[in-house]
C-alpha cells in the first residue's frame, strides 16, 4: 500500500526488509466471434491469449530474504481486498445505489501480505483550490454557500461530516531540506492532534509544524511522541488562543463488518476538508507500508475501505454511520503511476483506531511507543509461506533467540516455523509482525509451530520494548 507520500504498491519503494506483496493478474480478452451465417467448414482456433497482467503492481516492501527481530518495526504482508458485498445499503447510506457485482476473474495463489504506499502528500499542494485568473495572480475559492442551505438530518453523510470537519486540521510539517501535507484530528480538549507518523517526521527534529482548522484558523504545534512502527504519531498545538476543542467521538473498531458504511476525512493533494465515503472492505488485512524517503516499515492488521484516499489523506480518521472514529487512514495500493503521486483505486488502509488510541496514549504519557515483542528473529520476506521461520543465525551475530526471553521461555528454537499465532494463521514473518502489534506486552498467547517436520504448541507470554530502534 502506498503513504500519501508514496505511490501505493511500488515494492522498490519500502524501507529494506519488509516483505513483497503480491498482485493478481487479469486474463487477456478473448477475440470476438463474428456475426453471420456459421461457414461450411469449422472456423480455425481463436489465437492463444496473451500472458496475464498483473492487476496491481507492487514493489517489494523488503528484501525477500531479510530477517527481522520482533524488537523493531518489521515488514507485513497482506492479501488483496476482499470483494464488497452486494445488494442494497440500509440507514444514511439508502441514497446511494449498491455496487455493480465484480467481474469474474480467474486467480493465481495470492501472496497475504500488502505492500502499501502512505499517504502524505508532498509541501506544495496547497490548502483548498486556488484557481489562476486572467492576470495571473491566484484566488481561493470559498466553500461558503451562504444561509440558506437546507439542514441535513445528524445522521446524515451530511450531517456526520458537518459534525465532524470542524475537529479534522490540514496538517503541515517540514525541515527545510523536505516535508509534507497531511490530515490529523482532535484527541482531546487538551490540544492533541492524533495523525500518522510519517506525516510529521520530517518536523521531528527541529522542523516547523502547523495545524489549520476547517474555518481557516492556522496555529503552530509541537510533536509530542511518534511511533514509526505502528505509524501513529500524537502532535500538540503549542498556544490554543482561547480555541475551545472538540475531540472526535472514537469508536470501537473490534466490533466493525464487512459491509459497515465508512466516511473518510482529510486533504487529498491538500484540498481540505475532502469527504468520501465508502464500506469496510476486509478487516485484518495485513499490511506493510514505507514512505518511499528510506524509513522504516510500519506494520498493521488494518481496516480497508473503497472509500477514496490519496495523498494528503494520511492521518485522518474513518468514520462509522455514527460519526465515531474507527480508524487512521494511513495507506492505499495503488497501481505504478509515471511522473506522479499514487492515486486511490479503492484500495485504502486504516490503523484501527483501538489500537491507535493506545499507542497514542502511550505517546502522550511516556513520549515513546511500546511494542509487545517474542524476543526471536524470523525471516521476513513477503511471499505466502508455510510460516514465519526463526532464522538460524543473524546478519549481526546476534542469538537468533534472545535468552530468557519470550520466545526462549516457551520452547522455541531456531529454524521453528511458526504457523499460528493465537486464533491466526500465519503465512509469513510479516504477516506474525502485524499480529503480534495487536496485542500488548504480558499477554498470553498459543502458539503452533512446527519442528522436524512435526508440528508443536506452546503459549508464549509477550514482553515489550519501548522506544523505536
Amino acid at each position: 500500500m502506498s503513504t500519501e507520500n508514496e505511490r501505493a504498491g511500488a515494492p522498490d519503494e519500502s524501507p529494506t526488509g519488509a516483505p513483497e506483496a503480491g498482485g493478481r493478474a487479469a486474463p487477456a480478452p478473448q477475440p470476438s466471434v463474428p456475426q453471420g451465417p456459421a461457414p461450411q467448414s469449422p472456423p480455425p482456433p481463436p489465437p492463444p491469449a496473451a500472458p496475464p497482467t498483473p492487476h496491481t503492481t507492487m514493489a517489494p516492501a523488503m528484501p525477500p530474504t531479510a530477517e527481522h527481530t520482533f524488537a523493531g518495526p518489521a515488514p507485513a504482508p497482506a492479501p488483496l481486498a476482499s470483494e464488497p458485498p452486494g445488494g442494497p445499503v440500509s440507514g444514511p447510506w439508502a441514497a446511494f445505489p449498491p455496487p455493480p457485482p465484480p467481474k469474474k476473474r480467474r486467480t493465481g495463489l495470492l501472496a497475504a501480505i500488502v505492500a502499501a504506499t502512505l499517504i502524505a502528500g508532498g509541501v506544495g499542494g496547497g490548502i483548498g483550490y486556488l484557481v489562476a485568473d486572467d492576470d495571473g495572480t491566484s484566488a481561493s475559492l470559498s466553500a461558503d454557500r451562504g444561509s440558506d442551505t437546507v439542514a441535513r438530518p445528524p445522521d446524515s453523510v451530511a450531517g456526520i461530516a458537518e459534525a465532524a470537519l470542524p475537529s479534522v486540521v490540514t496538517i503541515e510539517a517540514g525541515n527545510g531540506a523536505e516535508g509534507s501535507t497531511g490530515t490529523g484530528f482532535v484527541y482531546d480538549e487538551e490540544g492533541h492532534i492524533m495523525t500518522n507518523n510519517h506525516v510529521v517526521a520530517s518536523a521531528a527534529n527541529g522542523g516547523t509544524l502547523s495545524v489549520t482548522f476547517s474555518d481557516g484558523e492556522n496555529y503552530d504545534a509541537e510533536v509530542v511522541g511518534r511511533a514509526e512502527g505502528y505509524d501513529v504519531a500524537v502532535i500538540r498545538i503549542t498556544n490554543l488562543q482561547g480555541r475551545d476543542l472538540a475531540p472526535l467521538p472514537l469508536g470501537d473498531s473490534d466490533q466493525v463488518a464487512v459491509g459497515d458504511a465508512t466516511i473518510a476525512i482529510g486533504a487529498p493533494f491538500g484540498l481540505s476538508g475532502t469527504v468520501t465515503t465508502g464500506i469496510i472492505s476486509a478487516e485484518d488485512r495485513p499490511v506493510a507500508s514505507s514512505d518511499g524517503q528510506g524509513g522504516s516499515a510500519s506494520y498493521m492488521n488494518a481496516l480497508q475501505t473503497d472509500a477514496s484516499i490519496n495523498p494528503g489523506n494520511s492521518g485522518g480518521p474513518l468514520l462509522n454511520a455514527d460519526g465515531e472514529v474507527i480508524g487512521v487512514n494511513s495507506a492505499i495500493q495503488s497501481t505504478p503511476s509515471v511522473g506522479g503521486e499514487a492515486g486511490s483505486i479503492g484500495l485504502g488502509f486504516a490503523i484501527p483506531i483501538n489500537q491507535a488510541e493506545r499507542v497514542a496514549q502511550d505517546l502522550i504519557d511516556g513520549g515513546e511507543p511500546i511494542y509487545p515483542i517474542i524476543g526471536a528473529s524470523v525471516e521476513s520476506g513477503g511471499a505466502v509461506t508455510d510460516g514465519a521461520q526463526i532464522v538460524e543465525s543473524t546478519n549481526d551475530g546476534s542469538d537468533p533467540v534472545v535468552a530468557g526471553g519470550p520466545a526462549d521461555e516457551a520452547g522455541l528454537q531456531a529454524g521453528d516455523v511458526i504457523t499460528r499465532f493465537g486464533d491466526r494463521i500465519i503465512d509469513s514473518g510479516p504477516t506474525l509482525i502485524s499480529q503480534i502489534w495487536t496485542y500488548q506486552p504480558g499477554d498470553s498467547v498459543d502458539i503452533t509451530y512446527q519442528r522436524d517436520g512435526q508440528e508443536r504448541t506452546t503459549t508464549l507470554v509477550l514482553g515489550e520494548r519501548v522506544g523505536d530502534q
